[in-house]
């Protein structure tokens, strides 16, 4: 369930509803609000390395998405220029993370993001541990993130029409 009660929070859900990959890895889109998004996932068999616990690429995949929804929120389109992450604990399969972007610092077109990675503790009672902590760069490279109308939502998003430049085969 997203909190949507800012004009970036639609803006936020618009980007999500048209981002494939996150409905392929089941995240949801917790809550998005001016320079910061949550995102969870839970972790399943097919995310898991051979010890059955989280590859970390998943743990990446969820809080580059955190960022995503975080710097694109106000309907100025972003990309993702640079990301390192420190992996501080395994997540186990079944766990469920969450991912917290905020936006740290911004100048220009450039924007800094620190995003947490966490699962609940082993105990259920006591404070989430984290797992990860990720620091990202984005770039504003302009144009609108929400479509101006729900038929050209991919050229508004960015996403090249596959007919639309191709040469004859």
């Amino acid at each position: 369930m997203i909190n949507d009660e800012s004009a970036t929070g639609s803006i936020g859900r618009s980007l999500f509803d048209m981002d494939p990959s996150a409905a392929a890895f089941g995240i949801e889109l917790v809550e998005v609000i001016d320079g910061s998004a949550t995102v969870r996932m839970a972790v399943t068999r097919a995310m898991c390395n051979g010890f059955d616990m989280c590859h970390g690429g998943m743990t990446f995949l969820l809080a580059d998405s955190a960022m995503a929804f975080a710097s694109n929120n106000y309907d100025d389109r972003a990309l993702a220029t640079q990301a390192s992450i420190d992996w501080l604990a395994p997540v186990p399969l079944g766990a469920v993370m969450t991912a917290t972007a905020t936006q740290r610092w911004h100048r220009g077109r450039t924007r800094l993001y620190d995003i947490v990675v966490t699962i609940p503790s082993a105990d259920g009672d006591g404070p989430d541990s984290e797992v990860a902590i990720v620091h990202g760069r984005t770039q504003h490279v302009g144009g609108a993130v929400a479509p101006a109308s729900s038929g050209d939502a991919g050229r508004s998003a960015g996403r090249a029409d596959p007919q639309a430049n191709s040469e004859p085969r």
